[in-house]
């Protein structure tokens, strides 16, 4: 894995900019636990979805005027001010860019996923942002090409959708996340008519994918569809994905330069989003958690998923100012918290590498971890 040295690497920042070592502190969940969730989440995350995950929840929690969930418009500053500094995130692009294999067009190896490299996108377009140097062109080259990759090189589904795999053509939930809003985040940024163009094909993404993937009948995502095997299930992850995906891509193009002219894309985001809360809230279990098969009596409980989904509820809440979800958004952070450990584990998760299943024992969810800072970052936010 070339994701060995990413602790190691944030470790060397961390006599440099000790205020900025621990999430700003939260209502509910003690600082030096969240502290330890935070360094469990760096020390455990090895995939390219993983640290791209975890690149987006740093940069909520840790440094949110970086966010996309702020307000004014999306233009991080040229030069990061020493309280704002985004240390540990920068490392993370610093290290993509260095391991980045010559000739290659994605960031880095997605192990046959074609959307999860993308996710690390939006902390190199950070990277790029802020550099001093402006001359250093490696961020900018490297995020053009996965940019291209995912354009030109992909395969896609005869609707038009880019498929979230390389050996067929095969969409996932999952993708939602991983692709759309480096999409989104990259035209905002470019803030010319080719950058109005990449924020339309971010949200056309999305709707192709909704296209094939939801169910009306449930209000809810299956999972996977096309290529040699399907997933019809309601994952919940894979429902939290796509909805938080689809929130962030959402909030860049109401930050964007281009809002104005794509109020319906606004609109139709926002009631998607809404969709997947109202379908999935409605199976919360009694003790504020989801099940991994979220409509499957039979199937065990997920806080990794729970985490995921109250995140975005928080989120589209203070977004929309609708409030119809907060109830049980607040009974599942209260799950959450109650379920890490005194070590900063979050327990009573899915096993990310095959998702049917829990995770094994002595094992903790790299994502989970790194949910539990997105959710305490919205409810901060709250």
């Amino acid at each position: 894995m070339i994701w060995y040295r990413l602790y190691t690497v944030i470790a060397l920042y961390l006599g440099l900019v000790s205020s900025a070592l621990v999430p700003r502190a939260f209502p509910g969940l003690n600082t030096t636990i969240l502290r330890r969730v935070r360094n469990n989440a760096v020390n455990i995350s090895t995939h390219s979805w993983e640290i791209g995950t975890l690149a987006e929840a740093l940069t909520e929690a840790e440094w949110p005027a970086l966010s996309p969930f702020m307000p004014g418009l999306i233009f991080p500053p040229t030069r990061l001010p020493w309280w704002e500094n985004a240390y540990d995130v920068l490392a993370i692009a610093e290290m993509i860019i260095d391991q980045k294999a010559n000739g290659t067009l994605t960031l880095t190896d997605g192990q046959g996923a074609v959307g999860d490299p993308a996710s690390l996108g939006q902390a190199v377009l950070l990277r790029n942002w802020t550099r001093v140097d402006l001359t250093d062109t490696r961020f900018s080259t490297a995020a053009g090409e996965q940019l291209g990759y995912l354009l030109s090189q992909a395969p896609r589904a005869a609707s038009g959708a880019i498929s979230h795999r390389e050996s067929e053509v095969q969409l996932w939930s999952d993708f939602v996340y991983m692709a759309p809003p480096f999409i989104a985040y990259f035209g905002a940024l470019q803030n010319d008519v080719g950058g109005h163009a990449l924020l339309q094909i971010a949200y056309d993404q999305i709707r192709l994918y909704r296209d094939a993937l939801f169910d009306a009948d449930a209000s809810l995502w299956r999972h996977i569809t096309l290529g040699s095997w399907e997933d019809t299930g309601h994952w919940a992850t894979g429902n939290a994905w796509a909805a938080a995906g689809m929130m962030r891509v959402l909030t860049i193009i109401r930050r964007s330069n281009f809002a104005s002219q794509m109020e319906s894309q606004q609109d139709n985001l926002a009631q998607w989003v809404n969709e997947i809360l109202t379908g999935m809230w409605r199976y919360q279990q009694d003790n504020g958690t989801l099940l991994n098969y979220v409509d499957q009596p039979d199937s065990f409980a997920d806080s990794s998923s729970t985490a995921l989904l109250a995140a975005t509820t928080l989120r589209y809440s203070l977004f929309t100012d609708d409030g119809k979800h907060d109830i049980a958004a607040f009974q599942a952070l209260e799950l959450v918290f109650r379920s890490i450990d005194e070590d900063g584990w979050l327990h009573n998760t899915v096993n990310p590498l095959w998702f049917s299943e829990r995770s094994p024992d002595g094992s903790h969810s790299p994502e989970g971890q790194s949910f539990v800072l997105l959710l305490a970052a919205a409810w901060a936010a709250f």
